[in-house]
Protein backbone atom coordinates (compact mmCIF):
# COMPACT_ATOMS: atom_id res chain seq x y z
CA UNK A 1 0.00 0.00 0.00
CA UNK A 2 0.98 3.81 -0.14
CA UNK A 3 2.99 5.72 1.91
CA UNK A 4 0.72 8.45 3.69
CA UNK A 5 0.21 11.18 6.13
CA UNK A 6 -2.44 12.59 7.64
CA UNK A 7 -1.77 15.89 9.21
CA UNK A 8 -4.61 16.96 11.70
CA UNK A 9 -3.94 20.65 12.35
CA UNK A 10 -6.69 21.16 15.26
CA UNK A 11 -9.12 24.14 15.31
CA UNK A 12 -8.11 24.92 11.72
CA UNK A 13 -11.36 26.16 8.94
CA UNK A 14 -10.86 28.23 5.75
CA UNK A 15 -11.21 31.73 7.70
CA UNK A 16 -8.01 31.30 9.17
CA UNK A 17 -5.89 30.69 5.85
CA UNK A 18 -4.29 33.23 4.35
CA UNK A 19 -1.53 35.99 5.43
CA UNK A 20 -0.88 34.26 8.26
CA UNK A 21 -0.22 30.43 6.77
CA UNK A 22 1.57 31.60 3.54
CA UNK A 23 2.48 27.35 3.46
CA UNK A 24 -1.00 25.95 4.42
CA UNK A 25 -2.32 28.49 1.33
CA UNK A 26 -0.05 27.61 -1.23
CA UNK A 27 -1.29 23.78 -0.54
CA UNK A 28 -4.23 24.33 -0.64
CA UNK A 29 -4.32 25.93 -3.52
CA UNK A 30 -2.24 23.31 -5.33
CA UNK A 31 -4.36 21.15 -3.89
CA UNK A 32 -7.99 22.17 -3.47
CA UNK A 33 -9.80 22.48 -0.54
CA UNK A 34 -12.96 21.36 0.93
CA UNK A 35 -14.45 21.69 4.17
CA UNK A 36 -16.08 18.34 6.22
CA UNK A 37 -19.84 18.96 7.71
CA UNK A 38 -19.27 18.79 11.51
CA UNK A 39 -20.27 15.85 13.29
CA UNK A 40 -22.47 16.00 16.57
CA UNK A 41 -21.01 16.28 18.59
CA UNK A 42 -17.74 18.07 16.78
CA UNK A 43 -15.00 17.36 19.40
CA UNK A 44 -11.49 15.53 19.15
CA UNK A 45 -12.46 12.16 20.21
CA UNK A 46 -15.79 11.66 18.24
CA UNK A 47 -14.14 13.41 15.36
CA UNK A 48 -11.06 11.07 14.90
CA UNK A 49 -13.07 7.99 15.63
CA UNK A 50 -15.28 8.64 12.73
CA UNK A 51 -12.31 9.36 10.28
CA UNK A 52 -10.62 5.94 11.32
CA UNK A 53 -13.82 3.66 11.79
CA UNK A 54 -16.16 5.68 8.88
CA UNK A 55 -18.63 5.04 11.09
CA UNK A 56 -20.90 7.75 12.74
CA UNK A 57 -20.91 7.46 17.38
CA UNK A 58 -24.21 5.68 16.97
CA UNK A 59 -21.54 2.95 15.40
CA UNK A 60 -18.60 3.89 17.17
CA UNK A 61 -19.77 4.62 20.44
CA UNK A 62 -17.58 7.50 21.09
CA UNK A 63 -20.25 10.04 21.65
CA UNK A 64 -17.68 12.78 22.50
CA UNK A 65 -14.23 13.21 24.88
CA UNK A 66 -16.37 11.91 28.10
CA UNK A 67 -19.45 10.23 29.30
CA UNK A 68 -21.29 8.80 32.37
CA UNK A 69 -20.28 5.15 32.31
CA UNK A 70 -23.30 3.33 34.10
CA UNK A 71 -22.20 0.58 35.73
CA UNK A 72 -19.00 2.56 37.75
CA UNK A 73 -21.93 5.07 38.30
CA UNK A 74 -18.83 7.70 37.44
CA UNK A 75 -17.98 10.63 34.87
CA UNK A 76 -15.19 9.51 32.64
CA UNK A 77 -13.27 12.22 30.37
CA UNK A 78 -10.38 11.68 28.23
CA UNK A 79 -9.77 8.01 29.00
CA UNK A 80 -6.97 6.18 26.54
CA UNK A 81 -7.97 2.90 25.49
CA UNK A 82 -8.35 2.60 22.03
CA UNK A 83 -10.88 -0.74 23.29
CA UNK A 84 -13.54 1.82 23.41
CA UNK A 85 -13.62 2.23 19.89
CA UNK A 86 -16.30 -0.07 18.87
CA UNK A 87 -15.49 -1.26 15.05
CA UNK A 88 -12.63 -2.00 12.87
CA UNK A 89 -9.91 0.77 12.21
CA UNK A 90 -8.79 1.60 8.64
CA UNK A 91 -5.43 0.13 9.66
CA UNK A 92 -6.87 -2.75 10.25
CA UNK A 93 -8.23 -3.47 7.05
CA UNK A 94 -5.27 -2.48 5.79
CA UNK A 95 -3.39 -5.20 7.47
CA UNK A 96 -5.92 -7.81 5.95
CA UNK A 97 -4.64 -6.63 2.47
CA UNK A 98 -1.02 -6.13 3.03
CA UNK A 99 0.94 -7.72 5.75
CA UNK A 100 3.48 -5.58 5.51
CA UNK A 101 1.36 -2.56 6.37
CA UNK A 102 2.22 -0.24 9.25
CA UNK A 103 0.55 2.73 11.18
CA UNK A 104 2.36 5.27 13.46
CA UNK A 105 -0.05 6.81 15.65
CA UNK A 106 1.32 10.41 16.68
CA UNK A 107 -1.07 11.74 19.80
CA UNK A 108 -4.01 10.48 18.19
CA UNK A 109 -6.61 10.09 20.72
CA UNK A 110 -7.23 6.30 22.02
CA UNK A 111 -3.51 5.71 21.71
CA UNK A 112 -2.89 2.91 24.18
CA UNK A 113 -3.47 -0.82 23.53
CA UNK A 114 -4.66 -0.65 20.07
CA UNK A 115 -3.24 -2.84 16.57
CA UNK A 116 -1.25 0.32 15.71
CA UNK A 117 2.58 -0.50 15.32
CA UNK A 118 3.99 2.60 16.65
CA UNK A 119 2.09 5.26 18.94
CA UNK A 120 2.73 7.91 21.15
CA UNK A 121 0.30 9.99 23.53
CA UNK A 122 0.29 11.97 26.33
CA UNK A 123 0.80 9.81 29.65
CA UNK A 124 2.35 12.05 32.92
CA UNK A 125 3.42 10.24 35.93
CA UNK A 126 1.47 10.24 38.83
CA UNK A 127 3.61 10.16 42.18
CA UNK A 128 2.71 9.31 45.68
CA UNK A 129 3.45 12.68 47.00
CA UNK A 130 0.45 14.02 44.52
CA UNK A 131 2.71 15.10 42.07
CA UNK A 132 1.94 15.46 38.20
CA UNK A 133 5.65 14.75 36.06
CA UNK A 134 5.22 15.71 32.24
CA UNK A 135 6.19 12.22 30.51
CA UNK A 136 4.07 10.25 27.38
CA UNK A 137 3.72 7.00 26.18
CA UNK A 138 4.77 4.46 23.31
CA UNK A 139 4.22 1.37 22.05
CA UNK A 140 7.01 0.02 21.60
CA UNK A 141 8.15 1.23 25.32
CA UNK A 142 11.64 1.95 24.18
CA UNK A 143 10.04 4.28 21.90
CA UNK A 144 9.29 6.77 24.49
CA UNK A 145 12.40 6.75 25.83
CA UNK A 146 14.48 7.01 22.28
CA UNK A 147 11.85 10.16 21.71
CA UNK A 148 13.06 11.97 25.44
CA UNK A 149 16.65 11.38 24.66
CA UNK A 150 16.53 12.89 21.42
CA UNK A 151 14.06 15.52 22.16
CA UNK A 152 13.65 16.42 25.67
CA UNK A 153 11.12 15.79 28.36
CA UNK A 154 7.76 15.78 26.69
CA UNK A 155 6.66 19.22 27.51
CA UNK A 156 3.52 18.15 28.93
CA UNK A 157 2.32 21.50 30.40
CA UNK A 158 2.66 23.39 27.18
CA UNK A 159 0.44 20.69 25.53
CA UNK A 160 -2.40 21.53 28.09
CA UNK A 161 -3.43 24.36 30.38
CA UNK A 162 -2.16 28.14 30.81
CA UNK A 163 0.70 27.15 29.25
CA UNK A 164 0.26 25.73 26.25
CA UNK A 165 2.13 26.92 23.32
CA UNK A 166 4.09 25.70 20.10
CA UNK A 167 6.01 23.74 21.71
CA UNK A 168 4.13 20.66 22.29
CA UNK A 169 3.30 20.78 18.88
CA UNK A 170 6.78 21.10 18.01
CA UNK A 171 7.60 18.21 20.05
CA UNK A 172 5.19 16.16 18.43
CA UNK A 173 6.10 16.96 15.02
CA UNK A 174 9.85 16.32 16.26
CA UNK A 175 8.68 13.31 17.07
CA UNK A 176 6.73 12.28 13.90
CA UNK A 177 9.65 12.45 11.72
CA UNK A 178 11.60 10.80 14.06
CA UNK A 179 9.40 7.87 14.21
CA UNK A 180 9.08 7.95 10.33
CA UNK A 181 12.86 8.19 9.76
CA UNK A 182 13.64 4.80 11.95
CA UNK A 183 10.32 2.86 10.95
CA UNK A 184 8.75 4.48 7.48
CA UNK A 185 5.60 3.58 8.89
CA UNK A 186 2.49 2.99 5.62
CA UNK A 187 0.43 5.38 7.41
CA UNK A 188 1.11 8.00 9.89
CA UNK A 189 -1.33 10.20 11.43
CA UNK A 190 -0.01 13.43 13.23
CA UNK A 191 -2.30 15.81 15.78
CA UNK A 192 -1.12 19.31 15.87
CA UNK A 193 -2.63 20.71 18.82
CA UNK A 194 -1.97 24.33 19.02
CA UNK A 195 -4.46 26.22 17.58
CA UNK A 196 -7.13 24.88 19.97
CA UNK A 197 -5.52 27.19 22.61
CA UNK A 198 -5.43 30.23 21.14
CA UNK A 199 -8.80 30.28 19.25
CA UNK A 200 -10.65 28.99 22.89
CA UNK A 201 -9.07 31.77 24.61
CA UNK A 202 -9.32 34.91 21.47
CA UNK A 203 -11.97 33.75 19.34
CA UNK A 204 -10.86 34.03 15.30
CA UNK A 205 -9.56 37.71 16.23
CA UNK A 206 -6.33 37.63 13.84
CA UNK A 207 -4.92 40.52 15.61
CA UNK A 208 -4.31 38.25 18.39
CA UNK A 209 -3.74 34.93 17.08
CA UNK A 210 -1.75 35.44 14.06
CA UNK A 211 1.68 34.35 15.73
CA UNK A 212 0.06 31.43 16.79
CA UNK A 213 -0.86 30.78 12.61
CA UNK A 214 2.42 31.70 12.03
CA UNK A 215 3.56 29.12 14.21
CA UNK A 216 1.67 26.02 13.04
CA UNK A 217 1.79 27.00 9.48
CA UNK A 218 5.82 26.34 9.80
CA UNK A 219 5.54 23.15 11.43
CA UNK A 220 2.79 22.23 8.92
CA UNK A 221 5.62 23.17 6.49
CA UNK A 222 8.52 21.01 8.12
CA UNK A 223 6.10 17.87 7.73
CA UNK A 224 5.05 18.47 4.66
CA UNK A 225 8.06 18.54 2.74
CA UNK A 226 9.30 15.26 4.64
CA UNK A 227 6.53 13.99 3.62
CA UNK A 228 6.48 14.83 0.07
CA UNK A 229 10.55 14.21 -0.26
CA UNK A 230 9.44 10.44 1.30
CA UNK A 231 6.87 10.21 -2.11
CA UNK A 232 3.94 9.96 0.51
CA UNK A 233 0.12 10.72 -0.31
CA UNK A 234 -0.47 14.11 1.94
CA UNK A 235 -4.09 15.11 3.83
CA UNK A 236 -4.33 18.34 5.81
CA UNK A 237 -7.57 18.17 7.40
CA UNK A 238 -8.69 19.04 11.06
CA UNK A 239 -11.48 17.98 13.47
CA UNK A 240 -13.96 21.29 13.76
CA UNK A 241 -13.20 25.00 12.85
CA UNK A 242 -13.60 27.22 16.22
CA UNK A 243 -16.67 29.67 16.89
CA UNK A 244 -16.50 32.78 18.58
CA UNK A 245 -18.91 32.16 22.43
CA UNK A 246 -20.15 34.85 24.56
CA UNK A 247 -22.70 32.79 26.00
CA UNK A 248 -21.95 30.41 28.78
CA UNK A 249 -24.51 27.65 29.96
CA UNK A 250 -24.26 26.11 33.13
CA UNK A 251 -26.70 23.81 32.56
CA UNK A 252 -25.61 21.83 35.84
CA UNK A 253 -26.52 24.41 38.06
CA UNK A 254 -30.08 25.12 36.58
CA UNK A 255 -30.63 21.39 37.41
CA UNK A 256 -29.40 21.75 40.71
CA UNK A 257 -31.66 24.64 41.64
CA UNK A 258 -34.54 22.23 40.67
CA UNK A 259 -32.98 19.52 43.02
CA UNK A 260 -32.40 17.06 40.64
CA UNK A 261 -28.47 16.87 41.60
CA UNK A 262 -26.90 14.83 44.32
CA UNK A 263 -24.30 16.96 45.84
CA UNK A 264 -21.91 15.88 48.64
CA UNK A 265 -19.69 17.67 51.03
CA UNK A 266 -16.36 16.66 51.93
CA UNK A 267 -13.82 19.22 53.78
CA UNK A 268 -16.33 22.02 53.35
CA UNK A 269 -16.54 21.81 49.91
CA UNK A 270 -18.98 20.19 46.96
CA UNK A 271 -18.77 17.61 44.80
CA UNK A 272 -20.89 16.58 42.77
CA UNK A 273 -22.49 13.05 43.10
CA UNK A 274 -23.68 11.87 39.88
CA UNK A 275 -25.17 8.32 41.06
CA UNK A 276 -27.26 9.80 43.60
CA UNK A 277 -28.05 12.79 40.94
CA UNK A 278 -32.10 12.21 39.88
CA UNK A 279 -30.66 13.83 36.45
CA UNK A 280 -27.01 15.57 35.67
CA UNK A 281 -25.28 16.57 32.41
CA UNK A 282 -21.94 16.32 31.17
CA UNK A 283 -20.62 19.15 29.69
CA UNK A 284 -18.11 18.90 26.54
CA UNK A 285 -17.84 22.17 24.50
CA UNK A 286 -20.96 22.97 22.88
CA UNK A 287 -22.55 19.54 23.81
CA UNK A 288 -24.52 18.26 26.96
CA UNK A 289 -25.36 14.88 27.82
CA UNK A 290 -28.37 14.72 30.37
CA UNK A 291 -28.27 11.36 32.00
CA UNK A 292 -31.47 10.39 34.27
CA UNK A 293 -31.62 8.13 37.00
CA UNK A 294 -34.85 8.97 38.26
CA UNK A 295 -37.10 8.70 35.33
CA UNK A 296 -40.16 10.02 36.27
CA UNK A 297 -38.44 13.60 35.92
CA UNK A 298 -37.54 12.99 32.25
CA UNK A 299 -40.71 15.11 31.31
CA UNK A 300 -39.82 17.65 33.71
CA UNK A 301 -36.05 17.92 32.45
CA UNK A 302 -37.20 17.87 28.50
CA UNK A 303 -39.82 20.84 29.75
CA UNK A 304 -36.56 22.62 31.71
CA UNK A 305 -34.10 22.55 29.30
CA UNK A 306 -35.81 23.27 26.15
CA UNK A 307 -36.69 26.78 27.60
CA UNK A 308 -32.92 27.86 28.79
CA UNK A 309 -31.57 30.93 26.75
CA UNK A 310 -28.43 29.11 24.28
CA UNK A 311 -29.92 25.69 23.74
CA UNK A 312 -30.74 25.32 20.16
CA UNK A 313 -31.75 21.33 20.32
CA UNK A 314 -32.73 18.97 22.66
CA UNK A 315 -32.32 15.45 21.56
CA UNK A 316 -34.11 12.55 23.46
CA UNK A 317 -32.79 8.54 22.18
CA UNK A 318 -35.41 8.89 19.26
CA UNK A 319 -34.25 11.69 17.91
CA UNK A 320 -30.83 11.27 18.04
CA UNK A 321 -30.95 8.72 15.72
CA UNK A 322 -31.23 11.04 12.78
CA UNK A 323 -28.24 12.94 14.24
CA UNK A 324 -26.32 9.36 14.32
CA UNK A 325 -25.41 10.00 18.40
CA UNK A 326 -27.99 7.45 19.76
CA UNK A 327 -25.94 5.21 21.94
CA UNK A 328 -25.87 3.20 25.09
CA UNK A 329 -23.21 6.06 25.86
CA UNK A 330 -24.94 8.81 25.14
CA UNK A 331 -26.98 11.08 27.05
CA UNK A 332 -31.09 9.98 27.64
CA UNK A 333 -31.17 13.82 26.24
CA UNK A 334 -28.34 15.45 24.61
CA UNK A 335 -28.48 19.18 24.40
CA UNK A 336 -26.81 21.01 21.48
CA UNK A 337 -26.03 24.73 22.20
CA UNK A 338 -26.69 27.82 19.33
CA UNK A 339 -23.22 29.27 17.55
CA UNK A 340 -22.05 31.55 20.24
CA UNK A 341 -23.42 29.42 23.71
CA UNK A 342 -21.37 26.84 25.81
CA UNK A 343 -22.05 24.05 28.73
CA UNK A 344 -19.77 24.21 31.56
CA UNK A 345 -19.69 21.70 33.96
CA UNK A 346 -20.13 23.89 36.87
CA UNK A 347 -22.60 23.05 39.30
CA UNK A 348 -21.77 24.84 42.49
CA UNK A 349 -23.46 28.49 43.58
CA UNK A 350 -20.68 30.04 45.50
CA UNK A 351 -17.10 29.93 44.07
CA UNK A 352 -16.21 29.78 47.86
CA UNK A 353 -17.10 25.93 48.15
CA UNK A 354 -16.35 25.14 44.68
CA UNK A 355 -13.74 21.78 45.08
CA UNK A 356 -10.23 21.63 45.29
CA UNK A 357 -9.95 20.63 41.77
CA UNK A 358 -11.82 23.17 40.04
CA UNK A 359 -8.91 25.90 40.54
CA UNK A 360 -6.22 23.41 38.66
CA UNK A 361 -5.31 21.46 35.68
CA UNK A 362 -6.89 18.01 36.28
CA UNK A 363 -8.71 17.27 33.39
CA UNK A 364 -10.00 13.12 34.68
CA UNK A 365 -11.32 14.36 37.81
CA UNK A 366 -13.52 17.39 36.60
CA UNK A 367 -17.53 15.88 35.43
CA UNK A 368 -17.36 17.89 32.08
CA UNK A 369 -14.79 19.57 29.86
CA UNK A 370 -13.33 22.84 31.23
CA UNK A 371 -12.14 25.22 28.69
CA UNK A 372 -10.92 28.03 31.48
CA UNK A 373 -7.79 25.75 31.99
CA UNK A 374 -6.40 27.64 29.84
CA UNK A 375 -6.33 30.79 31.66
CA UNK A 376 -4.64 31.52 34.89
CA UNK A 377 -5.25 33.72 38.15
CA UNK A 378 -2.10 35.78 38.09
CA UNK A 379 1.51 35.10 36.92
CA UNK A 380 2.81 36.18 40.48
CA UNK A 381 0.64 33.25 41.88
CA UNK A 382 2.12 30.92 39.74
CA UNK A 383 5.29 31.89 40.49
CA UNK A 384 4.39 31.51 43.96
CA UNK A 385 3.77 27.91 43.42
CA UNK A 386 6.61 26.99 41.05
CA UNK A 387 8.71 28.49 44.64
CA UNK A 388 7.39 26.60 46.51
CA UNK A 389 7.99 23.39 44.43
CA UNK A 390 11.75 24.60 43.68
CA UNK A 391 12.15 24.32 47.13
CA UNK A 392 10.49 21.27 48.48
CA UNK A 393 7.45 22.67 50.15
CA UNK A 394 4.37 20.87 49.41
CA UNK A 395 2.02 22.78 46.66
CA UNK A 396 -0.82 22.54 44.92
CA UNK A 397 -0.79 24.41 41.30
CA UNK A 398 -4.74 26.40 42.28
CA UNK A 399 -4.21 29.35 39.64
CA UNK A 400 -7.27 28.26 37.44
CA UNK A 401 -9.79 31.29 37.74
CA UNK A 402 -13.81 30.24 37.84
CA UNK A 403 -15.35 33.22 35.51
CA UNK A 404 -16.25 31.05 32.28
CA UNK A 405 -16.67 34.53 30.53
CA UNK A 406 -13.21 34.54 29.42
CA UNK A 407 -13.70 31.59 26.73
CA UNK A 408 -14.19 33.85 23.89
CA UNK A 409 -14.27 30.27 21.41
CA UNK A 410 -16.03 27.47 21.45
CA UNK A 411 -17.10 24.24 19.21
CA UNK A 412 -19.57 21.00 19.36
CA UNK A 413 -22.53 21.97 17.33
CA UNK A 414 -23.54 20.98 13.96
CA UNK A 415 -24.90 24.66 13.49
CA UNK A 416 -21.35 26.50 12.80
CA UNK A 417 -21.49 28.70 9.69
CA UNK A 418 -19.56 26.80 6.42
CA UNK A 419 -16.41 29.11 7.77
CA UNK A 420 -15.71 28.04 11.26
CA UNK A 421 -16.33 23.83 9.07
CA UNK A 422 -13.50 21.75 9.22
CA UNK A 423 -11.10 21.25 6.52
CA UNK A 424 -9.70 18.83 3.92
CA UNK A 425 -7.06 19.06 1.48
CA UNK A 426 -4.86 16.20 -0.32
CA UNK A 427 -2.40 16.06 -3.00
CA UNK A 428 -3.43 12.75 -4.08
CA UNK A 429 -7.05 12.99 -3.81
CA UNK A 430 -8.98 16.16 -4.40
CA UNK A 431 -12.38 17.17 -3.03
CA UNK A 432 -14.97 18.14 -5.30
CA UNK A 433 -18.09 19.02 -2.82
CA UNK A 434 -17.97 19.28 0.71
CA UNK A 435 -17.60 16.02 3.01
CA UNK A 436 -19.72 14.11 5.26
CA UNK A 437 -17.01 13.52 8.33
CA UNK A 438 -17.58 9.62 7.50
CA UNK A 439 -16.22 10.36 3.90
CA UNK A 440 -13.17 11.21 5.16
CA UNK A 441 -12.12 7.84 6.04
CA UNK A 442 -12.63 6.69 2.04
CA UNK A 443 -10.26 9.36 0.65
CA UNK A 444 -7.63 8.27 3.60
CA UNK A 445 -8.31 4.75 1.88
CA UNK A 446 -7.80 6.21 -1.41
CA UNK A 447 -4.35 7.37 -0.86
CA UNK A 448 -3.21 4.34 0.88
CA UNK A 449 -4.44 2.14 -1.86
CA UNK A 450 -3.35 4.30 -4.72
CA UNK A 451 -0.80 1.83 -5.73
CA UNK A 452 -3.23 -1.71 -5.60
Amino acid sequence: MHKTVVIDIVGLSSNLIGEYTPFIEKFTALHGLQTVKPVLPAVTTSVQSVYVTGKWPSENGIVGNGWYDKTDCEIKFWKQSNKLVQGEKIWERAKKIDPLFTISKMFWWYNMYSSADYAVTPRPNYLADGRKMPDCYSHPAELRDELQQTLGQFPLFKFWGPGADITSTQWIADASLFTDKKYDPTLTLIYLPHLDYCLQKYGDNLSQINTHLKEVDDVVKQLVEHYETAGASIILLSEYGIMPVNNPIHINRVLRKEGLLGIRIERGLELLDAGASKAFAVADHQVAHIYINDVSVLSKVRSLVSNIPGIALVLDKEQQQEYHINHERSGDLVLVADTNSWFTYYFWLDDAVAPDYARVVDIHKKPGYDPVELFMTSKARAGYKLLRKKLGFRYVMDVIPLDATLVKGSHGSIFADQKYHAVFSSNHDKAEAPLDAAEVYQYIWNCLAKDQ
